[in-house]
């Protein structure tokens, strides 16, 4: 019987003073080389990883695991090449011809508004599987919300067992806000951005993760010039320890 929810992992690189990118129109990469390296290990150990259709727009991310190797390693473990893909959107604004539907093999699954399933499954067609799911009495679905409870409940359905989210910003926080990882993975650029406008992590709204709900350190590491520093969530932000 499958669990209630994925392990749910969170990833993100920052810079020095907190910001997820610039302003400007181009990307901001963060990461270097050996940082995309250990997020590629980690890619290789999960069964699904999932961004969210700013992050699709915005970067046309593939999704995949990018070594040869460890995609072979996951064939002889009975698994598929690449984790399924997961895209969660609550306003179905996806471009069918973006690099995670068109590049590599393996699942790819578009979590949207049940009102919007019938449309999206339209525009992606055989590209991805396009799943209704509900809003739980949020009131603003299109402000970018579904309920991630049900979206974790449907892939622990399907047998994924380990989630990677990989962003972007607004996704991160309504996991953080929900209290629904339990484990985040925070690499440190070695640079300051500087600029105020400049989306940040925690830009608004309570996380439920302040001073009085910290945290727990479990890993500080190097990559390259990069630090990497691993922290458990407790669920819920209310101080039970992760299981």
């Amino acid at each position: 019987m499958p669990a209630e929810r994925p392990f749910v992992l969170l990833s993100a690189a920052m810079s020095a003073d907190g910001c997820l990118d610039d302003d400007s129109a181009e990307r901001l990469l963060l990461s270097g080389a050996a940082d995309l390296d250990e997020v590629d290990e980690i890619r290789a150990e999960c069964d699904a990883i999932m961004v969210g259709a700013g992050t699709v727009r915005a970067d046309d991310p593939v999704l995949q695991v990018r070594s040869a190797a460890r995609r072979r390693r996951r064939v002889a473990r009975g698994l598929p090449e690449n984790p399924a893909r997961v895209i969660v959107t609550a306003s179905g604004n996806l471009p069918p011809d973006a690099r995670v539907f068109t590049t590599g093999a393996g699942e790819r699954l578009v979590y949207v508004p049940e009102a919007e399933q019938a449309r999206v499954g339209r525009l992606l067609g055989s590209a991805a599987t396009v799943v209704g799911i509900g809003t739980a009495g949020i009131a603003r679905p299109a402000a970018g919300r579904l309920d991630l409870r049900l979206v974790l409940a449907d892939l622990s359905a399907r047998r994924a067992g380990r989630l990677l989210v990989e962003g972007g910003g607004q996704v991160l926080r309504q996991f953080l806000a929900a209290g629904l990882a339990d484990e985040f993975r925070l690499a440190i650029a070695p640079f300051f951005v500087g600029r105020p406008a400049a989306p940040r992590l925690a830009a608004a709204g309570d996380l439920g993760l302040g001073p009085g709900r910290p945290m727990e350190l479990a890993g500080v590491s190097r990559a390259g010039d990069m630090a990497v520093l691993r922290y458990r969530l407790r669920p819920g932000g209310r101080g039970e320890p992760s299981p």
